[in-house]
């Protein structure tokens, strides 16, 4: 079996040496980059040839490329570098990477024409000054032989074992069998579509009902469908560590079967739970780990590779039994793993490490979107930018004399916009130009500052320059899928004539955006137990028309659960005293007639305390707990600890929050649940507009139910999900709010209800 890689990734993995060094440098823009490389090769004479296509094979290893360049009357092959700054900015690890790929280059072009030698260049070119810094050493063919077979023996020592694993995996994924004997009602409907997914590069979204244990339903048929459909890896994302726990469970179930597939399962870890040391900056002067991080490298990854589970105590324990950041020793570990776990960032996010990884390397993935209605808002919070003119400020405070100018040019020009606003909120059609061109102008002039002279990762210039940076980026991509607006602070710092405000490029629809991260993937499955309306879905999250679709029936009776609409109360804003005595009165009677534990659900944390308080006051025999603002991880934990099977209570919580969904209470430890709301978002201006915006997108009728009504409907069908788990549970859901009467509002109901 032949091994194919890239020149550029053969080269990192072999050529890499020294220090982790992450400290910020501006890098060009892809476009600057390729206009870099045209200006370089636009200054070469006639007969200068540019991306040379070229291959070689030692042993089963196939290396290709493309040269950037090679000028045949002076015998010299290019490769060719754009940067910004100083040319001393250039790592030492990459410029030892530089090299070897020049001369690689070099090796397979002296193969490919019979050459003797050839003079090997770098060439350095500085986007700003364009300034090209040519460096040049002549070598002979037979040690360019010498070094190619150097870096493909380091490659193939670790590529044999590679290629070994992959072997194995594959012929035990062939033959992998499910691990419980039989499938659960509604399971094996799933699976198989999954597999026909896999199987023919297609994406997938699946409705399927809570309980019929989706996360083995979709990974078990992803990985038997894998070696036929030659996937290289398969992402799980989960916008919850509740949803990557059981991702990881499920993939310790299939890995401990007699005939093993030996998986090995990497779960990503966010950077401020792995760092060892937070107080230092990531360069070798600073972390001890990062010096010397690629030399030691090598071994840590053996080390972590020798087992199949690399969950967070396993990356933390082999980068330290190696001295390396286990942060980055992660990062490194996605290149080798079969599994990789993370959340829907790490492949969705328009700077995604998963997805740039997957372009760069050429891979054939996956990819399982669980509980996938969370998308639709957390890509809305991926592709928006905010820019804070109070961040603004702090950054003209601590600008070295140099930034001053460009900096006090986009606060004048931004003044200039609030006093041109009379409401304290306004969208716009379109960014202002005016805005943009000063933020465009400072941008630009703290990038060519950092090149000279980097600054602090804690300094506030450089804060405001990230921000800048994504909010430009979006600005210049904003379309009907996006908004425009400011909001203005209710007042400003003393002495201000106007107040401050923020300016934003707020994203409605992120489909544009999603669009082509489906597309990257050969196979895509979205699940969850509410993707209804379907449509909704297809139009916000940019599916491909040929997507299919498919909608599980739940394995439960309609005589599991009573779902009972209580009428008589509105949980209307206005109407909310009203509301409190009914459905405190109502918890306890419930509570009296069938004691055991409860959820409520409220539309705020002040509806929840008046709720609660009247309980206490009207009911005091009622046990009950509440969900408290920036509850934490022990909070949360506390929370659900009070629901046990011989437990009693009621558990307040807001809808949508962290006890709506991902939370499995079955048997006795949960019996009923009470919904007081119908999770509509607030009604406020910045919504509106997103009506507006939609209904501009996707037609009148649709502007309101694809702001207000289906988002809220979702979090009520995901909340009352959590009364009935398994088919031996029995429970109660109390829909309380007058607009639960209307047929529009009860169609978004699971099919299985039987609603009085």
């Amino acid at each position: 079996m032949t091994y194919a890689v890239a020149v550029r990734a053969l080269c990192e993995f072999t050529a890499r040496a020294g220090d982790l060094d992450l400290r910020f440098t501006p890098a060009p823009s892809g476009l600057e980059g390729m206009a870099g490389h045209a200006a370089v090769t636009g200054r070469r004479g006639p007969a200068y040839e540019t991306e040379v296509a070229l291959t070689g094979q030692y042993e089963n290893l196939l290396v290709r490329g493309r040269a950037d360049g090679y000028d045949p009357q002076a015998n010299q092959v290019e490769e060719i570098k754009t940067y910004r700054g100083r040319l001393d900015s250039v790592r030492d690890n990459h410029r030892a990477a530089h090299w070897a790929q020049a001369r690689v280059y070099g090796h397979l072009l002296c193969q490919a024409r019979g050459l003797a030698q050839v003079r090997v260049a770098l060439v350095y070119f500085n986007v700003a000054t364009e300034e090209e810094t040519l460096l040049v050493e002549t070598r002979d063919a037979a040690w360019l032989a010498a070094f190619f077979h150097e870096q493909c023996e380091r490659f193939l020592a670790w590529s044999r074992t590679e290629l070994a694993h992959r072997q194995a995996r594959d012929a035990a994924l062939e033959k992998l069998a499910f691990p419980y004997g039989e499938f659960r009602s509604g399971q094996r409907e799933l699976a198989v579509s999954v597999y026909r997914t896999a199987r023919d590069g297609r994406c997938l979204m699946a409705q399927a009902p809570t309980g019929i244990g989706k996360t083995l339903g979709t990974l078990f048929p992803l990985l038997r469908a894998a070696p036929g459909a030659g996937l290289d890896k398969v992402f799980f994302l989960a916008a919850k560590g509740s949803g990557r726990g059981l991702a990881m469970a499920a993939l310790d179930t299939l890995n401990a079967q007699p005939a093993a597939p030996g998986l090995r399962v990497l779960d990503l870890q966010a950077r401020d739970k792995t760092c060892e040391h937070p107080d230092k900056a990531c360069h070798g002067d600073s972390c001890p780990l990062a010096q010397g991080f690629y030399d030691r490298l090598p071994a840590a990854r053996e080390t972590a590779l020798s087992q199949p589970r690399l969950d967070a105590p396993a990356v933390r324990a082999a980068a330290r039994a190696h001295q390396v950041c286990p942060y980055y020793l992660s990062q490194e570990l996605i290149r080798w793993s079969d599994v990789v776990v993370g959340d829907y960032n790490y492949y969705y996010d328009a700077t995604a490490m998963l997805h740039a990884l997957t372009q760069a390397h050429q891979w054939k993935v996956a990819v399982l979107v669980d509980e996938a209605h969370n998308l639709v808002d957390r890509a809305r919070r991926m592709y928006t930018g905010e820019l804070s003119q109070l961040g603004l400020a702090a950054a003209r405070q601590a600008a070295p004399k140099a930034l001053k100018k460009p900096l006090d040019g986009l606060q004048r020009s931004w003044t200039a916009l609030n006093r041109k606003q009379a409401e304290s909120y306004q969208a716009y059609d379109e960014a202002p130009a005016g805005v943009l061109a000063a933020v465009q102008k400072a941008v630009a002039a703290i990038t060519d500052y950092l090149g000279e002279a980097p600054l602090a990762q804690d300094d506030p210039v450089l804060a405001f320059y990230f921000e800048a940076l994504h909010f430009m980026r979006l600005a210049e991509q904003f379309g009907p899928h996006a908004l425009f607006d400011v909001t203005r602070a209710e007042g400003g710092a003393r002495g201000a004539k106007t107040p401050p405000s923020t300016l934003c490029v707020r994203n409605v629809v992120p489909a544009p955006y999603l669009a082509a991260r489906h597309a990257a993937a050969h196979a895509t499955v979205l699940f969850s137990g509410t993707l209804s309306p379907q449509q909704f879905y297809r139009d916000t999250l940019g599916l491909p028309a040929e997507a299919a679709w498919i909608d599980v029936a739940a394995p439960f009776q309609a005589e599991q659960l009573a779902v009972k609409v209580v009428g008589h109360v509105s949980t209307r804003y206005r109407d909310r005293e009203r509301s409190l005595q009914p459905i405190a009165d109502l918890i306890a009677d419930q509570y009296a007639r069938r004691p055991g534990n409860y959820l409520g659900f409220l539309s705020s944390f002040d509806y929840l305390r008046q709720v609660a308080d009247l309980m206490r006051a009207r009911h005091p025999q009622v046990p009950i707990w509440l969900q408290t603002p920036g509850m934490d991880e022990a909070g949360r934990a506390a929370f659900l600890g009070r629901f046990t099977e011989s437990g009693q209570g009621v558990g307040f919580a807001v809808l949508g929050g962290a006890f709506s969904e991902g939370v499995d209470l079955p048997g006795k430890r949960l019996i009923g649940a009470f919904i007081a709301t119908l999770g509509l978002p607030q009604v406020n201006a910045v919504n509106e507009n997103i009506k507006r915006a939609m209904e501009r997108r996707y037609g009148e009728a649709q502007g309101y139910d694809y702001t207000y009504l289906y988002p809220g409907m979702q979090k009520v069908v995901q909340a009352a999900g959590r009364v009935i788990r398994t088919e031996q549970d029995v429970g109660t859901v109390h829909l309380i709010d007058d607009r639960y009467r209307r047929a529009k509002v009860r169609n978004l109901l699971p099919s299985w209800w039987r609603v009085d």
